[in-house]
């Protein structure tokens, strides 16, 4: 039986799947199995992973193509390991991932999951990932109220845990299946990060959050209605898309919405934790502001006079949001001569 078992979804994955496989055999913990379930590939994808000649690697092909949930919920169903990893098709592990996470899990019975910090590999290139760190439990379960705090080919889990679980993930939230799991896992235990990049998440045209948008945005929208109904939709457009607010009177509900939650987290939660969740939002207020006034559709003194309670701005930050105020007034004034 395998310390690790590796879950992977496989749909025409041919163009990036041997890079990944690469990056599982160079682990310098061994003793791994990855089950690749093939979805219906129509690109050579099931061949590859059966004649890759690594006989940790098995492969299950599904009768139909179902997508990834069902494909994964397949591949869980067969893992013989004491913890499961998520991995998609096209990331790549650096080589220390599985033996950080096995130690960290290893040491910390009380926690089920546990993700590390990632980067992002966009056309051969390399740039921060676009997560918050550093992420205390106290802090991802704050995040789990306003946005996805982890990718998912970076966590690992407990399999005993997952198995409890039923189903594995949900195929009515497909394209947040990951977010809803994160949910209902912890549950069971706590969830940590390791403050380490240990992934590298590939950013391309054919990935799930680029082709189906509108399907992800409505099942994120109705994951987080179960704690902010009212706000849910303006968190997953602004918080979870970046998409600029169109005006100060949407900043202003979102951030009273925010501050809502923060008041029925805040009972029981160590000064720590609430120290991090005010610098979160003040760093939230500050990067929503920004794009809004950027954008030429909220001015800037307005947003300064309704940001939240002892949001403080650093000097270098207000500098920033003065050129964002420039910078959006062209937008704005090119938009009225055009309309």
């Amino acid at each position: 039986m395998a310390t690790v078992s590796v879950i992977m979804a496989a749909y025409n994955g041919a163009a990036f799947l041997p890079e990944t496989l690469v990056s599982l055999q160079a682990q310098t913990m061994t003793d791994w199995e990855l089950i690749a379930v093939d979805d219906c590939s129509t690109d050579g994808t099931a061949a590859m992973l059966e004649g890759w000649g690594d006989e940790r690697i098995r492969v299950i092909r599904a009768p139909a193509n179902g997508g990834p949930v069902v494909a994964r919920n397949l591949a869980f169903a067969a893992a013989r390991g004491r913890y499961a990893a998520g991995l998609d098709q096209d990331d790549l592990c650096l080589p220390e991932r599985f033996a950080k996470q096995v130690a960290f899990l290893d040491a910390h019975p009380e926690t089920v999951l546990v993700s590390t910090a990632a980067r992002l590999l966009e056309n051969g290139r390399l740039s921060p990932g676009g997560w918050p760190r550093q992420l205390t439990p106290g802090l991802i379960d704050w995040l789990m109220l306003v946005q996805n705090p982890f990718a998912w080919s970076s966590v690992m889990f407990r399999t005993d845990a997952a198995r409890r679980l039923d189903p594995f993930e949900r195929p009515e939230m497909r394209y947040v299946e990951d977010f809803d799991f994160y949910h209902r896992i912890r549950a069971l235990g706590e969830l940590a990060q390791i403050d380490e990049e240990l992934l590298l998440y590939r950013i391309h045209d054919g990935g799930a959050s680029n082709v189906f948008n509108d399907t992800m945005c409505a099942n994120a929208a109705k994951l987080l209605s179960r704690h902010a109904p009212d706000i849910a939709p303006l968190l997953v457009a602004h918080v979870m898309s970046r998409r600029p607010v169109p005006d100060i009177a949407t900043l202003g509900r979102l951030f009273a919405g925010i501050a809502r939650l923060n008041e029925a987290f805040a009972p029981g939660r160590d000064t720590e934790t609430l120290d991090r969740v005010h610098r979160e939002i003040a760093t939230l207020w500050h990067r929503l502001c920004r794009a809004g006034v950027r954008s030429g559709r909220i001015a800037l003194h307005r947003a300064m006079a309704d940001r939240p309670s002892g949001a403080s701005i650093e000097p270098a930050a207000l500098a920033d949001l003065v050129v964002s105020q420039a910078i959006g007034g062209i937008r704005a004034i090119r938009r009225a001569v055009a309309g």
